[in-house]
C-alpha cells in the first residue's frame, strides 16, 4: 500500500488524495458489515485496494485518458469521448492492473464502474460506489445522512437513493447523463419493485 499511496500523492490533488483515504476507510468499514465470509479477511482487503485506487486516474489529463483507452484496446462509448472525465474509472482500473499488478476482476470493474454504475454490480462494485459518494469530507448533498446511514443498513436501497438522487441533480443542473447511470438507476428501481 506503501508504493500505492505515493503514487497517489504524485498523481492527485491535497484534496483528491484525502478524499481517497476517506473513500477506502468508508469501503473497508462497509466491506466488515457486509463481508460474506467474517472468517475471510480478503474482502476487507481487496475493498481498501479499490478504494485507494478508484481516483486513481481522476486528476489525469482527459486527452491522456483517451489515448490510454486507445492504445490499450480500452473500450468507450461516444458518450465517454465526449465527456472523458467519465473515464478515469477505466483508466484507473488499466493503471491498478498495469502498474500495481492487481489482476483481482472484482477489484478491477468495482474501480472501472464507481462513477456510472451498472446493473447486476458485485456487492464490491456497490460498496466502491457508495462510499465514495457518502465518504467522511464529502461536501453536505441532499439526504447525505439518510444515505450514511442507509449504507449500514440495505446497501441496495442506498444504491438506488443515491442513483435518484444524482440523476435528478444532474437534470435540474441541466448536465449530460451516460446512458449507464439511467440504465443502473432502472436495474434498482426494477429490483426493489419485484
Amino acid at each position: 500500500m506503501k508504493k500505492v499511496k505515493k503514487y497517489l500523492k504524485k498523481h492527485l490533488t491535497k484534496e483528491r488524495y484525502q478524499h481517497t483515504l476517506g473513500v477506502a476507510y468508508t469501503a473497508m468499514s462497509m466491506a466488515m458489515r457486509y463481508n460474506p465470509d467474517t472468517s475471510n479477511d480478503d474482502f476487507v482487503k481487496k475493498a481498501e485496494i479499490a478504494g485507494m485506487l478508484h481516483d486513481c486516474a481522476k486528476n489525469m489529463d482527459n486527452g491522456k485518458k483517451i489515448k490510454i483507452c486507445k492504445e490499450h484496446s480500452i473500450p468507450y462509448s461516444t458518450f465517454e469521448e465526449n465527456h472523458p472525465y467519465l473515464l478515469h474509472g477505466k483508466v484507473g482500473a488499466y493503471i491498478a492492473k498495469d502498474k500495481f499488478g492487481v489482476y483481482d476482476e472484482d477489484i478491477l470493474k468495482a474501480i472501472t464502474w464507481h462513477t456510472t454504475g451498472r446493473p447486476n454490480m458485485s456487492l464490491l462494485e456497490k460498496i466502491i460506489f457508495i462510499a465514495d459518494y457518502i465518504e467522511p469530507s464529502r461536501k453536505p448533498i441532499p439526504e447525505l445522512d439518510v444515505i450514511r446511514r442507509l449504507a449500514f443498513e440495505d446497501i441496495d436501497k442506498a444504491m438506488e437513493k443515491i442513483l435518484g438522487n444524482t440523476l435528478r441533480f444532474l437534470e435540474e443542473k441541466h448536465n449530460p447523463i451516460d446512458n449507464m447511470t439511467r440504465a443502473t438507476y432502472n436495474s434498482y428501481k426494477h429490483m426493489r419493485a419485484q
